[in-house]
């Protein structure tokens, strides 16, 4: 299963552990526009719900997807204000 989003940028926080991924991922949701989507390539399992959770508590933001590959977590992340 692949996402079918239109990716504004891609960050890749692999090998980074918690907070990290969050904290990457806040500053570049931060400097993209409204509306697009920021893939985020983890390594890390806690980002799974990291994430989730970072979003579920954040305005202006909409996590769309999460996949779990090989060894590498996708996150799929739009700016929505």
């Amino acid at each position: 299963m692949s996402a079918e989003f239109d990716i504004a940028e891609t960050l890749d926080v692999k090998g980074a552990s918690c907070p990290m991924p969050v904290v990457k991922t806040k500053s570049a949701v931060d400097d993209i526009e409204v509306g697009q989507v920021l893939e985020v390539l983890a390594t890390d399992p806690g980002s799974m719900s990291d994430l989730e959770g970072w979003a579920n508590g954040t305005d202006g933001v909409e996590l769309l997807d999460q996949e779990e590959g090989n060894d590498v977590f996708k996150h799929y992340v739009r700016k929505t204000e």
